[in-house]
């Protein structure tokens, strides 16, 4: 009973960290699950098989919330079906002392890119154009295929690669992501019945995964309001390091005091990018409050540069501050003095 109550604050955890990030209910989960001694076999087919429920919940509220590009999701959600279960195939055919680095170093990779992705300021790059198949379908095909093997991974390798797009709104990125995920998680447990059988699945696992998953959704909708995700995804990628860096230490049979001394450079780097990413909240923030008060106060007098108005921190050390390009025909003063300060807000 007491292992269940465990694996339902698992569950619970995972979804506040998805919730808040958009991205790694599977990688908090898996990596959670392999640290409490569950083989990576069954960790990743019962995390999977719990995210279809948890991604339908998700899809549905996206859905109704408007954040669900359909066309990309039906060029995107395929192609990571073919690879979530090629991957599920996969991880099942080899043994578990295989498995356990290898699955490790997939978690390993993408907790060090989500400390180096949230230590950094959120930049936003708009482009136009619509998303094509010859983009979305390898990324799919990739990111379903890490996602199995890994026991996460669809978020974080799918998101960002839309978001740094710049085609597709934030929003509807993360909405997209989720829904889709819906079917990459199903292809997944269908993979893994095939290659384990009914007994590879931990059902009370799954159960309490889950419920934990549930209740914590209606949670993270209240805390995506308050936790600066900036912070959180910094903090959840040093937790997923440090773990899975143990794995990989016993799986290379390092011994004697190297495995101390690289726990403390891991845990020197995640203060560091912990501590960046505060200082980027900050200054987006900062920003953030100047363009509210420059927009409160009106349009720029006639000859002011725009750009007189973006903090001087933007600017590097020992440069001056560019000139304002000159607003486009038929653009009013104070629209290019909004456009150009919302450019600050995003660093």
């Amino acid at each position: 009973m007491r292992k269940l109550l465990v694996l339902a604050l698992v569950g619970l955890a995972a979804q506040l960290v998805d919730g808040a990030l958009g991205m790694a209910y599977g990688l908090t989960s898996s990596t959670l699950l392999l640290f409490a001694g569950v083989a990576p076999a069954a960790a990743s087919a019962s995390v999977h098989l719990a995210e279809i429920g948890t991604t339908l919940a998700a899809g549905v509220s996206h859905w109704r919330f408007g954040n669900v590009d359909w066309r990309v999701v039906g060029r995107i959600a395929l192609p990571g079906a073919i690879g979530a279960f090629a991957g599920a195939t996969f991880l099942s055919s080899i043994s578990t002392e295989a498995a356990a680095p290898w699955m490790a170093a997939i978690l390993f990779t993408l907790g060090a890119y989500l400390l180096v992705r949230f230590s950094r300021p959120l930049r936003a790059n708009r482009a136009a154009g619509r998303l094509r198949s010859r983009f979305l379908a390898p990324l799919g095909l990739v990111a379903g295929f890490v996602d199995a093997t890994g026991g996460g991974g669809w978020g974080p390798v799918a998101t960002p690669a839309l978001l740094v797009s710049g085609r597709m709104e934030p929003r509807k990125v993360i909405g997209s992501v989720d829904t889709s995920e819906f079917v990459v998680a199903g292809a997944a447990s269908i993979g893994f019945l095939i290659g384990l059988g009914s007994e590879g699945f931990l059902l009370p696992t799954v159960a309490a995964l889950l419920v934990g998953g549930l209740i914590a959704a209606p949670i993270a909708a209240w805390l995506v309001r308050i936790v600066p995700a900036q912070l959180l995804g910094a903090v959840i990628g040093g937790v997923i390091v440090l773990t899975n860096a143990r794995t990989l230490l016993s799986a290379g049979g390092v011994g004697g005091s190297v495995p101390v001394v690289v726990y403390v450079l891991l845990g020197v780097a995640w203060l560091v990018a912990v501590g960046l990413a505060v200082r980027a909240l900050r200054r987006t923030r900062r920003a953030r409050a100047t363009v509210e008060a420059a927009l409160a106060e009106g349009p720029a007098p006639a000859g002011e540069s725009a750009a007189s108005a973006e903090p001087a921190e933007f600017a590097k050390p020992g440069e001056s501050a560019a000139p304002a390009e000159p607003a486009a025909s038929g653009e009013s003063a104070e629209a290019a003095e909004s456009r150009k300060l919302a450019a600050a807000v995003e660093g």
